[in-house]
């Protein structure tokens, strides 16, 4: 294999290599040294931005690896959220993971590390271009995530989760293997491209691929905590520690979505009318029972986990827009307006359990509502930021979540279902309850923890950038979008 074909390669090659280098640097660190290990963590996200933004700026796509992975405008776009996604975790949680331990004795660097090799998987996913690597790209990402979930090994919650997460994401692994076997089975191929050719030819049986479909997306429909795959993401969000559930519930989600474009829209969209139609059921029921159960919680990390659920109900709106009947004109607005929704959901979310670590010091997790009443007069900038969140997660206009709410509702309106959309709008309206439930606690209620709020200056910083990207980004939307946009139809067209 010559120079060239490594090209599109060398963000996965330079993460893997510096990876494997700082878990060896780490081991010879002194306690007190450990910012070594943090500092070459971000370096290396750096670095790999930099080699994903130059794919980028370039517009090409670039297939390798007989085919097995491609470097496109979509996959490059991702790939940068979610350096930022996890730079930003790894930002935030810092200070939360040295008060519990999580740096220190025989755990060392393994915070760090685990979450690039997590990463890693994560890349692998948003660029693979065959069963096989998509597989692998997911078996990677997990394995780090189980290994982070049950990092605080005398945490009893913490084990907990990590058993629930491991099990259940076993079946899940299960489901998607077994829908690849038929998919594999019924086209003889791993490529992706050629599985859509041999979709299309019209000689295969379709009741083998709508089977092997089904599983598919079951699988993935987990990956993204979707209804009625849902049960794992309330307990593993709850008993994980904070700075590990960001890891789970932030960056991970673009690189799911991802493979829900390549499986379902490069590979099997001669059945678009058929996984739409599975993708409508998920969609309506993630609206409905994580924003209605959302309401009861009291913890405020069950309570992000049901949102988190509603949120990608959402995303799966997006998906199901693209192809009315044999029309698909319309695919790379739907798809680029999902594309839009889930980074907007990705960069909200980690502002929000980031707050939830300002708030968290040694021996205190801040992990109920009550947590945040009076924040105000502790902090009013953290208030404000928490404010930022909450309403962009609630869809109020100008934040970010409003644009990206109301691109992927547009999608769906343009396919011409007035009800789909009504509805979406109805189980918005009620999620927006428990959302400015949060904000009325921190402005209206007296405080019930009177403690001062000390955090590194690192964090500060990029807690005030996240929160006041959410609000110019929202008011000037048409960059991103349009970036989103392009993306997406040049990925399509390739």
């Amino acid at each position: 294999m010559n120079t060239t074909n490594m090209i599109p390669l060398y963000a996965e090659v330079f993460l893997l290599v510096a990876a494997s280098a700082i878990l060896l640097i780490d081991m010879f660190l002194s306690e007190g040294k450990r910012s070594i290990t943090y500092v070459l963590s971000l370096l290396t996200l750096l670095v790999c931005g930099y080699f994903s933004y130059v794919d980028y700026a370039a517009g090409t796509t670039v297939y390798t690896f007989n085919n097995m992975f491609v470097s496109d405008p979509m996959s490059n776009l991702l790939k940068l959220f979610t350096y930022v996604s996890v730079g930003m975790t790894l930002i935030y949680a810092r200070q939360y993971a040295t008060d519990r331990g999580m740096l220190s004795g025989n755990l060392g660097g393994e915070f760090y590390v685990l979450a690039l090799f997590s990463l890693l998987g994560q890349m692998v996913m948003i660029s693979g271009n065959s069963l096989l690597s998509i597989y692998l790209g997911i078996e990677l990402m997990s394995l780090a995530l189980y290994a982070l979930v049950a990092l605080r090994r005398d945490n009893a919650q913490a084990t907990e989760a990590a058993m629930k997460y491991f099990i259940l994401g076993a079946m899940a692994s299960g489901f998607l293997l077994y829908g690849m076997s038929m998919i594999y089975g019924a086209t003889g191929t791993l490529d992706l491209s050629k599985v859509a050719l041999a979709a299309a030819s019209g000689t295969i049986k379709p009741t083998i691929l709508v089977f092997g479909l089904v599983f598919l997306v079951a699988g993935l429909a987990f990956k993204l905590g979707a209804v009625p795959f849902h049960m794992w993401v309330p307990d593993v969000y709850q008993g994980s520690p904070t700075a590990v559930t960001l890891l789970l519930g932030g960056a991970p989600k673009l690189a799911t979505f991802a493979v829900c474009i390549r499986l379902l829209v490069e590979g099997l969209l001669p059945m678009a009318v058929d996984w739409q139609q599975m993708l409508l059921v998920l969609a309506v029921l993630s609206l409905a029972i994580g924003n209605l159960t959302a309401i009861a919680q009291t913890n405020i990390k069950r309570m992000l986990a049901y949102s988190t659920i509603a949120q990608m109900g959402f995303v799966l709106l997006g998906l199901l827009a693209g192809v009315v009947g044999t029309d698909r004109t319309g695919a790379p607005g739907a798809y680029s307006a999902a594309m839009f929704y889930a980074i907007t959901y990705v960069m909200t979310t980690a502002g929000s359990f980031g707050m939830i670590m300002v708030l968290a010091r040694a021996g205190f997790e801040a992990e109920e509502l009550a947590d945040f009443k009076g924040l105000s007069k502790r902090n009013g900038w953290y208030a404000v930021l928490m404010s930022i969140m909450m309403f962009s997660l609630a869809g109020v206009p100008p934040m970010l979540g409003f644009a990206a709410k109301f691109s992927v509702l547009t999608a769906v309106l343009g396919t011409g279902q007035i009800w789909l959309t009504v509805l979406a709008v109805m189980f918005s309206l009620i999620g927006a309850f428990y959302y400015l439930r949060v904000v009325k606690m921190m402005w209206f209620d007296e405080p019930t923890d009177n403690s001062p709020l000390a955090i590194p200056g690192d964090m500060n910083l990029v807690l005030s950038l996240n929160g006041l990207a959410l609000v110019v980004v929202g008011m000037l939307p048409g960059p991103l979008l349009a970036s989103c946009l392009s993306a997406m139809t040049k990925t399509l067209n390739s």
